[in-house]
């Protein structure tokens, strides 16, 4: 049955890659072991089958140099899709799913206003409703995820009627409010909100407890997605200090100590709030302990405090552990 599953999902990575960076990796992977590109190939295409991964993730987490003891301690697609499904169920992900329900369902924790387009066209609500000091909304897909077609517009140059035609040639039908992030965070970079990605895990008795933290870096970009070209790096859950370099999902970089635009050190920095953020999450996970026991929760950071931006169920294994370097699948074992 194992074989049959892992056969579906080789099916599935072949239909969703991005073959040009595939392509791009094995290049790089080949210059840098002197390995044929086939020999490699075969390899990543056996670890599919063996460590449960997906093909771009043997080179990701850099399979073509580990052991077997190693590669085996890391969580890849496959079981990262097989434990996510047991914890958080397809019929119990709406909240999670669709941002309208979040914004409804959490309140006061997001710490910011929202329209839907429905709202807005209907007059329920207007564009007065967002009020900060960058004068600033973001629109965004209801169900969209990785920041896809997300737009910042400028309050001070748009009326309540172009807020509503931009977000229907869009279809970005949620609009809401820019969040004004802490002073420290805009110095480190200034591009996009850097969120803090707490996961979360309800455990057997119902308790809930932080796994661990990484921060979202930005590089030139209104996003902060690891998808998208910026960098992810390790936090100290005990101090909120980041305690690794700043790393890429694209193998062919190399690590950086400093950030590339602002230059401010990564090692050392020290994030605001950083108990708030914490006891954040806490609530959150167990407000929706009943639904789902594995989330990852994005953070934004205010100078007056934190707030919930949204959940994953899906929540990223490449921003988990490609900044410290290690496969972190026991974590995870001791609850599937």
């Amino acid at each position: 049955m194992k074989a049959i599953d892992r056969t579906l999902y080789l099916g599935y990575y072949f239909k969703k890659m991005n073959w040009g960076l595939l392509n791009k990796f094995l290049t790089h992977t080949s210059k840098l072991t002197g390995r044929g590109k086939m020999s490699l190939w075969m390899d990543a295409i056996n670890c599919v089958y063996k460590y449960n991964i997906s093909l771009l993730e043997y080179f990701q987490f850099r399979f073509f140099e580990k052991s077997a003891r190693e590669r085996a301690e890391w969580a890849g697609s496959g079981f990262m899709y097989e434990y996510q499904l047991k914890m958080n169920p397809r019929s119990k992900r709406e909240v999670l799913e669709d941002k309208v329900h979040f914004f409804k369902f959490y309140g006061d924790l997001t710490g910011r206003a929202f329209a839907t387009l429905e709202e807005l066209k209907n007059k329920q609500k207007s564009i007065e409703v967002f009020k900060n000091k960058a004068q600033k909304v973001v629109i965004k897909e209801i169900a969209g995820g990785c920041g896809k077609g997300l737009e910042i517009l400028d309050l001070n140059k748009i009326s309540n009627q172009d807020l509503i035609n931009r977000m229907e040639s869009t279809g970005n039908h949620l609009a809401e409010d820019f969040v004004d992030q802490h002073d420290s965070l805009n110095k480190l970079s200034s591009s996009a909100l850097n969120t803090i990605r707490v996961i979360t895990q309800i455990d057997e008795n119902g308790n809930a407890y932080v796994v661990d933290s990484r921060l979202r870096v930005s590089v030139n970009s209104i996003v902060d997605n690891l998808a998208a070209g910026n960098i992810v790096v390790g936090i100290d859950l005990d101090s909120g200090k980041v305690n690794t370099d700043g790393v890429y999902s694209d193998i062919t970089k190399k690590p950086v100590s400093h950030h590339p635009v602002s230059g401010i050190k990564f090692i050392g920095y020290e994030l605001p709030h950083w108990q708030e953020v914490i006891d954040l999450t806490t609530k959150a996970a167990e407000m929706m302990s009943e639904y789902n026991k594995s989330v990852g929760w994005d953070i934004g950071i205010t100078n007056e405090k934190p707030v919930l931006i949204e959940g994953n169920h899906d929540w990223c294994k490449l921003v988990w552990q490609l900044p410290i370097e290690k496969g972190l699948k026991s974590k995870l074992e001791k609850y599937y």
